[in-house]
């Protein structure tokens, strides 16, 4: 269970304001779990950028050098969301500034616990998740991993926020980047998907207005059906295949295409390439150590 009434009292700020860190911050805000004031938005230098952000969700824009300093050092919880090219450099440059119990919260894929608490040369509370971009809607799934300095309060808050804007696991840090190959970057499995049915429903005849309609309630429900059945979808696929019918047809093509094969390698493909971005950071990190 989580205490949404600490969770409103808690200063955030966003630390890099791309895509993803836009999906929590209005899923925070739409949800109401938090004010728009108690959110503050930083970044390199886009300055554009966060006066949009401000504009859309009332979040707090801090542009002026002064301000971004202010804020990370006054925020309650950091959420690093840079790019991961940017990652090594932004996280030591927050060194000089953090109290202890400052809780970082990380959504770079790759980006290791150790790998933070080598750049930030202590062992600050970090919370290591990957959710993916529908917590836009409220609809996110994110696996979270927790270093030990994350205190039980922490711990409770990091959840509250993820669960927010959809659904966390709690994971074992190194299964994080199997999160990242299923869930992680697994809405654009599903729309590469959907691009296919909606495009053959279109050769079919279809308009392409009622073919991505029918499409995208055909997900949503067989994604509700597994849920609220709690049936294997293997199970759920063999009941409504019946033998040599239209589904069955189907099916046998894609697996001589190779459809599952290449799913598993893709999905595989994508959790080492997370990790090979997460040994790039490292390295970054250990070039940049001072010298003793």
């Amino acid at each position: 269970m989580t205490d949404n009434n600490k969770l409103s009292q808690v200063s955030i700020t966003f630390f890099g304001a791309g895509s993803m860190a836009e999906a929590i911050l209005r899923g925070l805000v739409e949800v109401k779990l938090t004010e728009p004031s108690k959110i503050t938005v930083v970044n390199r230098q886009n300055a554009e950028r966060l006066r949009g952000l401000s504009e859309a969700y009332g979040v707090v824009p801090a542009i002026e050098d002064n301000q971004k300093l202010d804020a990370l050092k006054n925020a309650d919880v950091i959420l690093l969301g840079m790019k991961p090219k940017d990652a090594a450099s932004a996280i030591a440059s927050l060194r000089p500034l953090l109290r202890p119990e400052q809780l970082i919260i990380s959504v770079i894929a790759g980006l290791s616990i150790a790998t933070m608490h080598q750049l930030l040369d202590r062992p600050q509370p970090v919370v290591r998740t990957m959710p993916n971009t529908s917590s836009t809607i409220g609809l996110g799934a994110t696996g979270i991993s927790f270093s030990e300095t994350v205190s039980e309060t922490q711990r409770a808050l990091s959840l509250a926020i993820f669960d927010a804007v959809g659904m966390s696991v709690v994971v074992d840090e190194p299964l994080i980047e199997a999160v990242n190959g299923v869930s992680g970057s697994g809405p654009a499995y599903i729309y590469f998907m959907m691009e296919a049915m909606i495009d053959a429903g279109v050769q079919l005849g279809l308009s392409r207005e009622a073919a991505t309609a029918l499409t995208a309630q055909t997900v949503r429900g067989a994604g509700e059906m597994v849920k609220l059945t709690g049936e294997d979808p293997s199970e759920l696929r063999r009941k409504v295949t019946s033998p040599n019918g239209t589904t069955f047809a189907a099916l046998e093509l894609m697996r001589q295409f190779g459809f599952q094969e290449g799913m598993n390698k893709a999905i595989l493909r994508c959790a080492e390439r997370a990790r090979e971005m997460g040994e790039a950071i490292r390295a970054e990190a250990s070039a940049s150590e001072p010298r003793q």
